[in-house]
């Protein structure tokens, strides 16, 4: 476990790895854009089965994130995941030329 400006997460913390920037594709699916550069597609349903993440059961939470000090929220900061967490259960994204 680590603490970030107040906030415990569990795991440890990699070195750099931050999300720069998020986008909602559809479908309760992220299009994320982390600090290496590296962009991933996240699919929020994967994390449905933890209780802690049961608000983005509803699509329109979904759409309602934020990206604060390089974390992934929702709910005014009340959800959020870490970003080694975020990145570990990505899919790396390929856009076709």
């Amino acid at each position: 476990m680590y603490v970030v400006d107040g906030i415990a997460y569990a795991g440890e913390p990699v070195a750099g790895i931050e999300v720069a920037s998020a986008r909602y594709v559809g479908n309760s699916i992220l299009l994320v854009t982390f600090s290496t550069g590296e962009v991933h597609l996240f699919d929020v349903t994967c994390l449905l089965h933890m209780p802690v993440f049961k608000p983005l059961e509803d699509e329109t939470v979904v759409q309602d994130f934020k990206v604060e000090f390089g974390i992934l929220t929702w709910c005014d900061g009340e959800v959020d995941i870490a970003p080694e967490a975020l990145y570990e259960r990505s899919y790396e994204y390929q856009q076709v030329a």
